[in-house]
């Protein structure tokens, strides 16, 4: 038996978003928002395309999207790459989750709370130990609240350590779930013992994906892989080209100390290279 991967968005929609997914939903909401309080005690699983009610403002696409106990609104996204400007996709993806809800003419006290949950798997915030950080609006010196009306989460998934053993809470289990499900053989018998989680791994299995699903899932994979190398190659090259353009300043500071044979045995230029710095 094998699992697909919950940090891919395709296998991350089809366990959280689909129309299965309402108590799995829940008590992942539950443990990562709610400290494992049972706050939320139902949701409506949305559609999660943002369409803007303005024209020429960008679309957007969530993993899952849900309206929670109270009226609120969560927005999730799972991100497996750091790309550029995603700090700010958070920021705007909440914001429009929050604005949208207005048709023409109505009130503004007909808004509600938005939570914009993310889940990454690179550290956003390395300063920071959490897991799971919590942002809201506050005044800079007091720190007082001004609202709670749009609030981001975010949990980074490479600061989460803990072995199988280790996971005792439910919001252990479930992060453990997020990171290596795809590498397991078998449901974990701790994990097992919970509903949700166990719904969670059959939904995940596999076996129950279709021809065509399977097809999506590898190609979105490989297209990870594909950045993943793409990323790794450019911070490479780009280590490399520094490292030469500290050799030949290096050498500049020789040419009036040393001759060309020791300069470029300490540089690693060539001595063509050096004789096109005179």
């Amino acid at each position: 038996m094998t699992f697909i991967n919950p940090k891919t968005d395709f296998a991350f929609k089809k366990i959280f978003g689909s129309k299965k997914s309402k108590e799995i939903l829940i008590s992942f909401l539950n443990a990562i928002l709610y400290q494992e309080q049972e706050t939320i005690q139902d949701l409506e699983i949305l559609d999660p395309y943002q369409s803007p009610r303005i024209q020429g403002i960008k679309d957007s696409y969530l993993d899952v999207k849900a309206v929670i106990t109270g009226n609120k609104t969560v927005i999730i996204e799972m991100q497996v790459l750091n790309v550029l400007g995603f700090e700010k996709r958070v920021l705007y993806n909440a914001a429009k989750a929050f604005s949208i809800q207005l048709g023409v003419g109505e009130d503004y006290n007909l808004l509600n709370p938005v939570i914009a949950l993310t889940i990454t798997d690179f550290e956003m915030f390395p300063n920071s130990t959490n897991v799971i950080s919590r942002y809201c609006l506050k005044e800079k010196e007091t720190l007082t609240d001004y609202t709670d009306d749009i609030e981001l989460v975010f949990v980074e998934l490479p600061k989460f350590n803990k072995t199988l053993e280790e996971s005792e809470t439910l919001t252990d289990k479930w992060l453990y779930f997020l990171k290596f499900a795809n590498t397991l053989k078998d449901v974990p018998p701790p994990m097992a013992t919970i509903p949700a989680i166990k719904q969670a791994f059959t939904i995940a299995r596999q076996s129950k994906l279709t021809k065509r699903e399977l097809e999506a899932l590898e190609k979105r994979e490989i297209f990870i892989q594909d950045s993943y190398n793409a990323i790794r190659k450019a911070k490479l090259e780009g280590k490399e080209e520094g490292m030469r353009e500290k050799a030949i300043a290096i050498a500049r500071e020789l040419l009036d100390v040393l001759d060309m044979e020791t300069i470029s045995q300490k540089t690693g230029l060539s001595i063509a290279e050096i004789q096109e710095l005179t």
